[in-house]
């Protein structure tokens, strides 16, 4: 006697959703020193990274890359032709040497890092070009071991020794400053924070004095938002 199939139902299949481009920005492996902390801006509705001190971020895609800075310094690179860009965020221009001086905290360490990783990307630094912020006297006492004119004169000096062209600068004075970068089209942002609000940068400016052993004028083109 032959068998009867019996017929059955087949379950729904619920197709997954796309990743966001945050989740994806989330998941990709990090490189040593590479900035990691991504979140939506709600002010500029798009995905951003912060890149904190020592950090680093380059980028080829319409993302903000954004720091917040007191007497520190962050250089803005932009390659024209391949539009790749990337940014930094260092405390001191030299470290000590040894695997200390090794660090992103440092600027000519955080410099050749920041240079290197858009290289691998295609960029040469005879299409580069930069954009400087930092390198404020933020916190009282400060002055007198001038960090932030330490840190403007010395990444000026190495883009001048790199051939790499500085199209606009916000530095030196009194502010705070948030900065925001958009590495696919090489458009900055600077945004003057209020001098007496330093708390969130007191105790990064006072890390960065002891490691220290005891005026370049702002120029070019910036928007302010």
């Amino acid at each position: 006697m032959a068998t009867a199939f019996t017929a059955t139902s087949t379950p729904a299949v619920t197709a997954r959703p796309a990743p966001s481009r945050l989740d994806r920005l989330k998941s990709q492996p990090r490189k040593s020193g590479e900035a990691s902390f991504f979140f939506f801006d709600a002010h500029f509705r798009n995905e951003a990274v912060k890149v904190l001190p020592g950090e680093f971020y380059v980028a080829e895609e319409d993302l903000l890359v954004m720091t917040t800075l007191g007497s520190c310094i962050a250089a803005c690179l932009w390659d024209r032709e391949k539009r790749v860009g990337g940014m930094n965020h260092f405390l001191l221009p030299d470290g000590g040497g040894g695997r200390d001086g090794d660090s992103g905290r440092y600027g000519s360490f955080a410099m050749d890092l920041l240079i290197g990783e858009m290289v691998k990307r295609g960029a040469t630094r005879s299409t580069m070009e930069a954009k400087v912020f930092g390198g404020g006297a933020v916190i009282s006492g400060m002055n007198t071991i001038n960090v932030g004119e330490r840190n403007t004169a010395f990444v000026l000096d190495y883009l001048r020794t790199e051939r790499i062209t500085v199209v606009s600068k916000d530095v030196m004075d009194i502010y705070p400053r948030k900065v925001c970068f958009l590495p696919a089209s090489g458009k900055a942002m600077v945004k003057r924070l209020a001098s007496a609000n330093t708390e969130a940068l007191a105790a990064q400016e006072r890390a960065a004095a002891t490691r220290v052993a005891p005026a370049v004028n702002t120029g070019g083109s910036v928007d302010l938002f």
